[in-house]
């Protein structure tokens, strides 16, 4: 019994449960979830904006490439009587590949030959010394690390015009210009793949699997090779790639070291057939110089096709956190 001061407990209603049919069980009520739409990896949100500046890249990128081919396949006379973008009556594609190598005594084969060795012999040691040199850096305490650094990001700053007349110079001394050294040599030293692979290769290689091989007895040049060399395969190609198109759209360099036509590139090969029109009782072939352009892009088309799974895998190592 509760007096007037104390409180008194009041119990809440109940409410009775709706009636079922005898032998059925209760159904119990599932609470609603309100769902929300998320954009996961597979289905990425879609931007306006963001696919109209692809579309418009992706134009610019391909208008150049197909107005190339599509005036590789006019004539001398047809290149200047008719749209640029649109075909003319003639199609004379095989006859214009054809005259550029034999035009001139098939010296653009010549070119062509050069400009491969420049690549192979320029670019494939300008590779193989960056990626010996970012995995000494990457891996390796030495005394003067840091200058090193320092040198390498200065050295990547610094564009390569700027040395050009430097570099002339200093060959004029030694009597190597208008020699294929004057361009091999200048062309194995790449800061930026350097430096590329000194930070692919940080992340790449753990420092345990080259202690474990260290345990077994390998001695350091089979580690490179053996351990360190197939996990670097990705930055490796990405270096190559970037020093091969150097490379081979090097002008600026052969323009100043190089006088004899039989040591130029394809660059600087057409660009000398470029400017017989402008000299006095010279011979203009346009249409020889346009076709000659297209055969010279289509081994970097090649190339980029043949090798996208391994530079694509290298640029994009390092931006997922594990």
């Amino acid at each position: 019994m509760t007096g007037p001061s104390s409180p008194v407990a009041t119990a809440s209603p109940t409410v009775p449960a709706p009636a079922r049919a005898p032998g059925t069980a209760p159904r119990l009520r599932t609470p609603r979830v309100r769902t929300t739409r998320r954009h996961t990896a597979g289905r990425p949100r879609r931007s306006v904006l963001l696919t109209v500046l692809t579309a418009l890249v992706l134009l610019y990128s391909l208008v150049p490439l197909l107005w190339l081919v599509i005036s590789a396949t006019k004539t001398q006379e047809g290149l200047a009587g008719s749209f640029g973008l649109w075909f003319n009556g003639d199609f004379a594609l095989w006859d214009n590949i054809r005259a550029t190598f034999t035009y001139n005594d098939g010296v653009f084969t010549r070119w062509f030959l050069n400009t491969l060795l420049y690549v192979v012999v320029g670019a494939g040691g300008a590779t193989f010394l960056a990626v010996l040199g970012g995995y000494a850096l990457a891996k390796f305490d030495f005394l003067g690390k840091r200058a090193v650094f320092a040198v390498v990001i200065g050295a990547v700053a610094v564009p390569g015009t700027a040395l050009a007349v430097p570099t002339f110079l200093m060959f004029s001394k030694m009597g190597l210009t208008d020699t294929p050294w004057a361009v091999l040599i200048p062309s194995l030293i790449s800061p930026f793949g350097l430096y590329l692979m000194w930070v692919f290769a940080t992340e790449a290689i753990p420092t345990e699997l080259m202690e474990a091989a260290r345990i077994d007895g390998a001695s350091e040049l089979r580690t490179f090779f053996q351990v360190a060399l197939p996990l670097l395969a990705p930055g490796t190609v990405t270096v190559l790639l970037f020093t091969m198109v150097a490379t081979w759209n090097n002008y600026f360099l052969p323009l100043i070291m190089l006088k004899d036509p039989d040591w130029y590139p394809l660059t600087l090969g057409l660009d000398s057939w470029n400017a017989q029109a402008a000299t006095a009782g010279g011979d203009p072939v346009f249409h020889l110089v346009i076709t000659g352009s297209l055969i010279t892009v289509l081994p970097l088309i090649a190339a980029f096709l043949l090798l996208q799974k391994y530079w694509q895998s290298g640029l994009a190592a390092g931006s997922v956190k594990e």
